[in-house]
């Protein structure tokens, strides 16, 4: 299916009744090629249009159209980019597809690099790779918020750890957007002794400088996996420097409280667990935006579970194994430990799978692969029914709307059902239906 091809028509709409139908293409609005929904949502405004549309015959059709202003048209298309996502051209040395092992599935290869994926997906995006007159698109079409890749804005050192030479030129770009009222969310991956500590800190003050046109910072740590054969050395956290990390950035985090009433810039919990110290309060996450991120997890499972706990069906018996990651374990042990506690005829089993795939260094539950699972889990291991976190299984523009759940070594979920012989149920990763999942497959005994 072309990407410009319409998927659906609303009944009673303003396409129905000029005889727009499923499968026609279309080509131009007002004479404008329509690149994406951004270009469509934009051009569709005005109180008249001109739309070319070509049928599945090849028939062109010239229809013109007399709306109310912003009036919908009624119809959806497959995708939201209508052409070819753009793609990313620096060669970052914290790069995670990078160290991905060869053989693995195409599409898991492409770096995308695309403000319009930023906007409708949340996808962050580095902005080395678009010129002015695209930039200006972004004002003049207000799409906003964009999430941004900073990594850091000292301008000789972000062209060094993006290896582009146009990376440096983020910062006069930012202050551009925020003269424009665009909103920005940042992210910084925090490598030690390149752009942490001082540099970090300095970074924040930068983009703090922005504020409110940039909402918020999110800084992770760096990733390695097992792959970096003839990549750019690099250094991981520890005990002490994620420590040291939390400390300093806490200074920061008091002034802007004090200042605006938002802590601003917030670490992944990572840096709390190899820390080993306890995470914030619900307060400070306002609202959670930067789970994406890592940020702000652990506290909501643990408000989730605290809140729901309640709804319980304590009359119920179940058996289930929840798998997870080792940076989640012990938050879920704990969850498992409460669930039964409210009801002793539930039994969870908590499987931690070390990820042997990418290597030891990656903890998170979201990057572990179907073939570890199988390979660390055997059948004395699970209960009744498997409990996945639904952030193992890949989604976004890589994989087709209607496509197999999937992991990311191409393993399905159906392929663990048919290896454990066991049903799999996947949960939200903040445990916000983890109770109701477990009602649901839970019987109250006769």
């Amino acid at each position: 299916m072309d990407k410009n091809e319409i998927l659906k028509v609303y009944q009673g709409s303003i396409a129905e009744e000029v005889g727009i139908e499923v499968k026609d293409k279309l080509l131009s609005i007002n004479g404008n090629k329509v690149k994406d929904i951004i270009d469509y949502k934009f051009l569709i405004t005005d109180e008249y249009i001109d739309l070319e549309v070509e049928k599945p015959s090849g028939e062109i059709w010239d229809i013109e159209i007399d709306k109310a202003y912003d009036e919908e048209l009624g119809i959806e298309f497959k995708d939201f980019i209508l052409d070819r996502p753009r793609s990313c051209s620096n060669k970052c040395i914290f790069c995670f597809i990078d160290q991905l092992p060869k053989g693995m599935r195409k599409t898991l290869y492409f770096k995308d690099d695309d403000s319009r994926l930023s906007f409708f997906q949340g996808n962050f995006v580095t902005l080395t790779n678009m010129k002015d007159e695209e930039i200006d698109r972004i004002i003049n079409y207000k799409i906003s918020p964009i999430n941004i890749s900073v990594h850091t804005t000292n301008p000789e050192l972000r062209v060094k750890m993006l290896n582009n030479r146009f990376a440096g030129r983020l910062y006069d770009i930012m202050k551009k957007m925020a003269l424009n009222y665009i909103e920005m969310n940042c992210q910084i991956v925090s490598c030690p002794s390149i752009n942490n500590g001082k540099e970090l800190e300095n970074t924040i003050e930068d983009l703090y400088r922005l504020y409110p046109s940039v909402k918020s910072v999110a800084v992770v740590p760096i990733g390695v996996t097992r792959f970096r054969e003839g990549l750019h050395s690099l250094k991981l956290y520890d005990k002490v420097l994620a420590g040291k990390e939390i400390e300093n950035i806490s200074r920061l985090q008091n002034k802007y409280l004090k200042e605006i009433g938002s802590a601003f810039v917030r670490l992944a919990d990572e840096f709390y667990i190899m820390a080993g110290l306890d995470v914030p309060n619900k307060e400070f996450y306002e609202g959670y935006g930067q789970l994406e991120d890592g940020i702000g997890m652990i506290r909501l499972l643990r408000e989730t579970i605290s809140e729901k706990l309640k709804n319980l069906n304590t009359k119920a018996k179940g058996s289930f194994t929840i798998i997870t990651g080792v940076s989640a374990y012990n938050e879920l042990f704990k969850v498992a430990q409460s669930i039964m506690i409210k009801n002793n005829k539930i039994d969870i089993k908590v499987k931690k799978v070390i990820n042997h795939f990418f290597g030891e260094t990656i903890t998170v539950a979201g990057l572990l692969t179907g073939q570890d699972i199988i390979k660390q889990t055997s059948l004395e291991d699970l209960n009744e029914y498997i409990i996945l976190p639904n952030n193992m299984i890949r989604r976004g523009y890589e994989l087709e709307q209607n496509s197999d759940k999937i992991l990311l070594d191409d393993v399905t979920v159906e392929d663990l059902e048919n290896s454990f012989k066991r049903k799999v149920l996947l949960c939200d990763y903040t445990g916000e239906d983890l109770i109701d999942i477990i009602n649901t497959y839970s019987k109250e005994e006769q």
